[in-house]
């Protein structure tokens, strides 16, 4: 009789044995499949979160950082240049510089290729008299800004004053009874209105814009100017002031740099700000997973190995049983002529049948439970595939053939090992 004839004859004759030992091996199997879906899910749904959550955090990002950038710009600029000659004790007092500097230093600065400052503007500041008015005002002569050459462009600051307009703050506009498109005359020369500003509470209110070429005739100041408006870059870092001051001077050596300390702080920190929650809750999201992957890892470490030592001895003792229960038919195949050898390969070739059916079942089963037991999370989304690769299941089968041979080999070894004169006397 072939060898696997009479294994499927007596596969047939024990179906409840044999039915069980499949069970047993499908156990562990469906254990491991299990807990190997649920964390291979775990990484592709973590992947999958964390990338969102990365995108949704660049988004929010940019989001952010374009309405901080509007709202902080309005802090306008917080750097200036003065000519090295000027006493910042005459400068605080009066609000602007009594000495002066070439115009062409701008150009100068904006082509030195520094990045520690950006959106240059000249301007020419003094107090006078309006004489057609009879008051004081402030003027400030300016031109369009400057773009730093070597870096990307950004929008200006200030919008700078058409040729032949005056731009008028709140308080000489509203005592005047001036408005946009009017004509004013300003120390002999015909200005049109080219906007009013609304009230600002500072020394704006009583400031008149007016071009720096036109600015720099009616001073007699022509081509110099008295300050350069700068705007630092947040990239300067913790050495702040002191680095943007070596820039300045490395390229523009008669000056010196005036900061505007609680303009750069509140920029800076908003800026950062935005920044650094966005980049916690990445973290946090990250840490979440991470945390959640741990407590899964743990659970299947001492779950898995107790249901596959448990299946182990359950399919012991079945692989015994059934060896006890076939001592005749031992016998009687070593008095036909059997050797060891053949009784032990029955023995084993059964149980890989076992493990075989067992793994087939157990992987089967093993990505229902995994499915069963992720979608009880209703947090849980199913965004990849639960069924294991064929790496999973190469593992399943190769657990539930060892776990097989584990089980059946001492069995095998006192079955090959009968012998067939004494149990043939018993009988």
């Amino acid at each position: 009789m072939r060898l696997w004839r009479m294994l499927f004859r007596e596969a047939c004759h024990r179906r409840l044995t044999f039915a069980a030992g499949v069970l047993c091996a499908a156990v562990a199997v469906a254990s491991l499949i299990a807990a190997l879906v649920a964390l291979a899910y775990h990484d592709a749904e973590t992947q999958a979160v964390l990338e969102r959550k990365a995108e949704e955090t660049d988004q929010l990002l940019r989001q952010l950082r374009e309405e901080m950038r509007k709202t902080t710009l309005k802090l306008s600029f917080n750097a200036i240049i003065l000519p090295e000659n000027q006493s910042l004790r005459d400068w605080h007092m009066q609000d602007y510089a009594d000495e002066y500097m070439p115009e062409d230093y701008v150009m100068k600065l904006a082509d030195s290729g520094i990045v520690t400052v950006r959106h240059f503007l000249p301007v020419l500041q003094r107090k006078v008299k309006w004489p057609e008015r009879k008051q004081s005002i402030i003027l400030v002569g300016t031109r369009g800004e400057v773009p730093n050459m070597h870096k990307s462009p950004k929008a200006p600051l200030v919008q700078p004053v058409p040729d032949g307009t005056i731009v008028l703050g709140h308080e000489l506009h509203q005592r005047l009874g001036l408005k946009t498109g009017d004509e004013v005359v300003f120390m002999g020369q015909t200005f049109g209105v080219h906007r009013c500003h609304g009230e600002r509470g500072t020394k704006d209110d009583i400031t008149a814009w007016i071009p720096l070429k036109a600015a720099q005739e009616l001073l007699d100041k022509r081509g110099k100017i008295n300050a350069i408006l700068a705007l630092e870059c947040l990239c300067v870092g913790a050495e702040g002031l002191a680095r943007v001051r070596r820039d300045i001077m490395g390229v523009l050596p008669g000056t010196q740099v005036i900061e505007h300390g609680t303009k750069v702080i509140a920029r800076a920190e908003a800026r950062f700000r935005v920044g650094r929650e966005a980049q916690e809750a990445y973290e946090q999201a990250e840490k979440e997973r991470a945390e959640a992957r741990a407590r899964q890892e743990r659970l299947a470490a001492v779950s898995v190995p107790l249901i596959l030592a448990v299946c182990v001895l359950s399919m012991a003792l079945l692989s015994y049983s059934n060896v006890r229960d076939r001592r005749n038919e031992m016998g009687i195949l070593k008095a036909l002529g059997y050797g060891t050898g053949t009784i032990l390969l029955l023995v084993l070739t059964r149980a890989l049948l076992t493990g075989c059916f067992g793994a087939l079942i157990g992987t089967a089963g093993g990505a229902t439970v995994a499915r069963w037991l992720i979608t009880r999370d209703p947090t849980a989304g199913l965004s990849v595939t639960l069924f294991p690769d064929a790496r999973t299941a190469a593992a399943g089968v190769l657990v539930s053939l060892l776990l097989a041979l584990v089980a059946a080999w001492i069995p095998a070894l006192l079955a090959s090992r009968t012998d067939p004169a004494d149990i043939l006397m018993r009988e």
